[in-house]
């Protein structure tokens, strides 16, 4: 289960080693008390940003007034290196995190140069990403307010690249944290053949709706909300969507991913990392070759 203290990496849990010596020590180790995560990032568990890909790709910034999100909302189109425009590129739409945007996921990640690099190093035919604002703490679910960002993508943002020039007919998808669990709920909603691939690197996900409440507030407007919207009820869905699922085992969402990973089945791993971007970027040559390869 994600404790609040857990998922805001709050400093209690190294306090709580200290006080309870050696049992306590090992009561963390096996995620029973909370501060597992403050703990392995003081061993060095979480491991360090590495180095990414020399060569940038080419990063292209649209605006466009969402009636679904009421909001003018921004997509970041990642291309490779050389590539001008996404004629007849296929398309990975890239959801961000929780109080992030289209813009912080595209550069905090590096996303262009290891586009870049898949597609010089790794074989994989050259394909568009486009992260867009789902909004900060929206869940990128419909929610009470009507904000509605599975829609804006959808009925708004690929009908819009589809003009462009992409190729949209068959997308995959990725995300990180809120994200990973906004290309759960995206890849159950729009289904295979339409969803060519789903990426979700350390998923965001609840074991019930109290949990989330607990854990963040804003996920979820109430139950039924909750209920709705949980990605375990429709895993059915994904039948014929090929799925990647990658968690580090100090992430405070590892219990989730596991129960996920039983579940479906996915290709990814629980390994080694936190909830950061150094995990996020490290998986990320593999993701994209198993995205790339599927948008074949």
């Amino acid at each position: 289960m994600v404790s609040r203290r857990a998922f805001l990496l709050g400093g209690a849990g190294l306090g709580a080693v200290a006080v309870t010596g050696g049992g306590g020590a090992a009561l963390v180790e096996e995620d029973v008390l909370p501060g597992k995560v403050a703990f392995d990032r003081a061993l060095g568990r979480c491991g360090s940003l590495p180095t990414p890909p020399r060569t940038p790709g080419v990063v292209q910034t649209q605006t466009f007034a969402s009636r679904r999100r009421g909001t003018d909302v921004t997509a970041v189109v990642v291309l490779p290196a050389g590539v001008r425009s996404l004629w007849h590129l296929p398309v990975v739409v890239a959801m961000h995190g929780n109080g992030g945007s289209a813009a912080s996921a595209a550069k905090n990640l590096r996303l262009d140069r290891y586009l870049t690099d898949a597609v010089r190093t790794r074989a994989v035919a050259p394909f568009a990403i486009v992260a867009v604002d789902g909004g900060p703490d929206t869940y990128w679910h419909r929610r009470a307010s009507g904000d509605d960002p599975l829609g804006m993508i959808t009925e708004e943002l690929l009908p819009r690249l589809r003009r462009q020039g992409a190729s949209t007919d068959r997308f995959g998808v990725c995300g990180w944290s809120m994200g990973g669990y906004g290309a759960l709920l995206l890849a159950e909603t729009a289904g295979a053949p339409r969803v060519a691939a789903a990426v979700a690197s350390s998923p965001a996900l609840f074991p019930s709706y109290g949990n989330a409440r607990r854990t963040n507030p804003r996920a979820f407007d109430d139950a039924a909300d909750f209920a709705r919207n949980d990605v375990f009820a429709g895993l059915d869905r994904l039948k014929g969507v090929p799925v990647r699922v990658d968690c580090g085992t100090s992430d405070p969402f590892a219990p989730m991913a596991r129960r996920l990973r039983r579940r479906l089945r996915p290709e990814g791993a629980m390994g080694g990392g936190c909830h950061d971007g150094a995990f996020w970027q490290r998986h990320l040559p593999d993701q994209l070759t198993f995205l790339g390869r599927h948008l074949r």
